[in-house]
């Protein structure tokens, strides 16, 4: 995890203590980082009964500056995990606050989204304070939330990672120490150790999942021994919707090659982010896999465990019930069905066969979606992850890649004019 000092050329924000071999941090340090000449104070939350208050009742309390923007719908999406972890730590009596630091474009912008937020905010006209908060952590990009400690020391340390750690543990991570920090992973570690399909799939109240129809429902012991992708999507999802009919194909590739070579098989279990029961009945209605019922506690408890940041996302596990892979949407736009059974292994034999193809491909295509010519790159040569401009899907290693412009598509999605000459008055 990456750390920070808070040292500051004009404020002396660490104080030695004299007697000791610990450190305190000042009780100027939050006004020297939220404060401006002409305030000493912080917005409360639209819903409070003061619309103010002092930075100083802020010390003794773990803060996080959260950076965040209304026009940017990764933000959105974080704002409300955020909100949810929030409310727990505060009914818990927990001593965290969040300062929210706006990049939004107007003060209409602001103060819709302040609405939704239960916590502080530093006031939108501030630019300098702003401005210098986004200087001194380094904020490259939103939705960012710096946790700071009361104090500071090196077993304490100012993290920069506060979005992840909550998509990861959510409340559970607080106080957001190191000690702390280190349970959760070692309790991950062990979790991940013993998981098997039975303890991902299962709570107490459920023990099947749903089939073809609502109604059916299918043993997860069936699952056992079996190659299981969890689809992470929802119907209100653009890229899920239009890569749901890709996998669908690969789907049935799969199991059509298992069904000839018999001895294994596989299995996919849609994992719904939808927003009401109607969109799931609809959307799990063109699928020809398993789904857990929707609205079920196992869907937050999955995403949470496997740390899925984003739609859609396919986790592979495999017939010993440990995870294969979280890449198993890339590795189907990447190999299609040949990417069964997303192992290391296979993927490395792929890997090999797609370098051995690239040697015989042209150095350089017109594409009929492009005017400039494409030229073909390697992760060694200019080339590395892209979105495929024909196919909008992710991809790795070889493309073909416009110098001018930084045009890429995948070799697979070249459609070759004939002749340069071809292009000629587009």
């Amino acid at each position: 995890m990456k750390e920070m000092n808070l040292d500051d050329n004009s404020n002396s924000l660490v104080q030695t203590v004299t007697n000791g071999d610990s450190e305190k941090i000042s009780t100027s340090r939050f006004s020297s980082l939220l404060a401006s000449k002409d305030r000493d104070y912080l917005l409360c939350s639209r819903e409070a009964e003061a619309d103010q208050v002092k930075i100083s009742d802020l010390e003794g309390k773990v803060i996080g500056i959260y950076f965040s923007a209304n026009w940017y719908p990764p933000c959105r999406n974080f704002n409300q995990v955020m909100i949810d972890v929030y409310e727990q730590l505060k009914s818990n009596g927990s001593n965290f606050e969040i300062v929210f630091v706006s990049s939004d474009e107007d003060l209409d912008a602001f103060n819709s989204y302040r609405e939704s937020m239960p916590w502080l905010s530093v006031p939108f006209s501030d630019l300098e304070t702003k401005k210098a908060l986004n200087r001194k952590f380094e904020v490259e990009g939103i939705p960012c939330l710096v946790i700071l400690q009361p104090d500071d020391n090196k077993d304490r340390a100012t993290l920069y990672d506060g979005v992840e750690l909550i998509y990861r543990y959510g409340f559970e991570a607080f106080p957001f120490t190191k000690e702390k920090l280190e349970e959760l992973q070692r309790e991950e570690r062990m979790k991940h150790e013993s998981q098997t399909v039975n303890k991902l799939l299962t709570n107490p109240e459920r023990d099947y999942i749903l089939g073809q129809t609502t109604t059916k429902e299918v043993p997860v012991d069936s699952l056992i021994g079996k190659t299981v992708g969890l689809y992470f999507s929802a119907q209100w999802c653009f890229p899920c919707v239009k890569f749901t009919p890709k996998l669908i194909s690969i789907y049935q590739k799969i199991k059509q090659t298992l069904k000839e070579k018999s001895g294994e098989d596989f299995e996919i279990v849609f994992v719904s982010n939808d927003r009401d029961q109607s969109s799931f009945d609809s959307y799990f209605g063109t699928m020809p896999w398993l789904a857990l019922p929707f609205g079920d506690p196992t869907i937050r408890s999955l995403a949470k465990y496997f740390d899925v940041q984003g739609i859609p996302c396919l986790i592979i596990i495999g017939p010993d019930g440990k995870t294969v892979t979280k890449q198993g949407r890339s590795l189907i736009n990447l190999y299609q069905e040949n990417a069964y059974p997303f192992t290391d292994a296979k993927v490395e034999l792929l890997e090999k066969e797609v370098e051995e193809a690239a040697k015989s491909l042209p150095r350089s295509e017109y594409h009929a979606g492009h005017r400039h010519e494409l030229t073909l790159v390697s992760e060694g040569t200019g080339g590395g992850p892209f979105i495929c401009c024909d196919c909008d899907e992710q991809g790795f290693g070889w493309a073909y890649q416009c110098l001018e412009c930084g045009y890429e598509v995948h070799p697979r999605c070249m459609r070759a004019l004939p002749s340069a000459g071809s292009i000629e008055g587009r």
